[in-house]
């Protein structure tokens, strides 16, 4: 069984934002809800870099721990879901995400902020595939209909990539060894700037 998984190539990503409108338009987020965001390192320096956020979907997700009325789930493809009739709006899953995944429709303290949205790997929730129920709470369930994710599919330089892990782990994989690196970039010398984090020759 696939496990679906995000990446996105900071050295392809241009921040046009065309990732995080798809996804609003797709399903019609509200207003000041961002289930996909555009982040910037380095703004208007050398080495700036933009990178498209979301939910990651993690294997050991920390929201899932946290919830204190268990309304997280996972799907047989690795999909981390949500059901908004059990949420309570408490926000231990806001603290727990790394990746600020989850948001909430209102300002406020929570608890009055509402149901919690966040992206949902365009699969929709626990109501009936492509039921009017199912869209008006989460959104259209391009998975059932066969589809990827609208963000990836939109993305006009493929630095986001959606799908099986396995397979868009060596399609990027491939594009770094293309420029120059080897297996280095994926050890802890590349993430800390070592500079013994030489390139390493890719083989023929």
């Amino acid at each position: 069984m696939a496990r679906m998984k995000f990446i996105c190539d900071a050295e392809r990503c241009i921040e046009c934002n065309g990732c995080a409108t798809a996804c609003k338009n797709e399903h019609e987020v509200p207003w000041g809800v961002n289930r996909r965001r555009l982040v910037t390192v380095n703004d208007g320096h050398v080495g700036e870099r933009s990178i498209s956020v979301a939910c990651m979907h993690c294997n050991d997700a920390p929201c899932m721990a946290v919830c204190p009325v268990d309304c997280f789930y996972k799907t047989d493809e690795g999909v981390v879901l949500h059901d908004k009739d059990l949420c309570i709006g408490c926000g231990y899953c806001f603290y727990a995400c790394p990746f600020g995944a989850p948001q909430f429709p209102q300002a406020g303290a929570f608890g009055l902020r509402g149901k919690m949205d966040k992206c949902t790997f365009c699969a929709g929730g626990p109501e009936s595939n492509t039921s009017e129920e199912e869209f008006k709470k989460y959104g259209r369930n391009r998975l059932a209909e066969g589809k990827l994710p609208a963000c990836a599919e939109m993305c006009s330089t493929k630095a986001l990539l959606a799908g099986d892990g396995e397979v868009i782990q060596s399609i990027y994989k491939q594009r770094v060894q293309r420029r120059g690196k080897g297996e280095e970039v994926w050890g802890w010398a590349m993430a800390y700037d070592r500079k013994d984090a030489k390139p390493q020759q890719v083989k023929a």
